[in-house]
């Protein structure tokens, strides 16, 4: 354990539309924990990270697109790195719920440094997330 890399958890505080959607959205669709909360914002574990959704409807869903490996990546997103098993676990989860991508799953540079499993799709508020899995994690910063 000496050697272990403690990794520091981020926080993240985004707008949304409303919380009921937004609360069965990343509770029930990407199993987040739920944690304090008012009628204005949500605290959710986000797989180890604090993220925190703040009503702010004329703030929520906006971000442009810069082309990526051929697709229209939005510009303003976050996610998380999954281990490769648990990447394609979360994708037949959201399948199973009939969950619309902006990019669908797919393997992004393939055969070349920093080969990666991805998929973008949209919350109840039109604010994008970006889940991806590496083949091997030592390339998750590869040039």
């Amino acid at each position: 354990m000496a050697n272990e890399q403690k990794i520091p958890r981020f926080h993240l505080a985004f707008p949304v539309k409303e919380l009921k959607q937004t609360l069965i959205f990343y509770r029930d669709i990407l199993g987040c924990e739920t944690g304090r909360s008012s009628e204005k914002w949500i605290d959710f574990n986000f797989f180890g990270h604090q993220v925190v959704a703040h009503v702010s409807p004329e703030d929520a869903g906006k971000s442009a697109s810069n082309e990526v490996d051929g697709h229209k990546v939005p510009a303003k997103h976050f996610g998380v790195i999954l281990e490769w098993d648990e990447w394609h676990d979360l994708v037949d989860r959201l399948n199973e719920h009939e969950q619309k991508f902006v990019i669908a799953p797919y393997i992004r540079f393939k055969g070349e440094p920093g080969e990666q499993a991805t998929m973008f799709f949209l919350d109840p508020s039109g604010n994008a997330l970006e889940f991806k899995a590496f083949r091997d994690e030592n390339q998750i910063f590869a040039v």
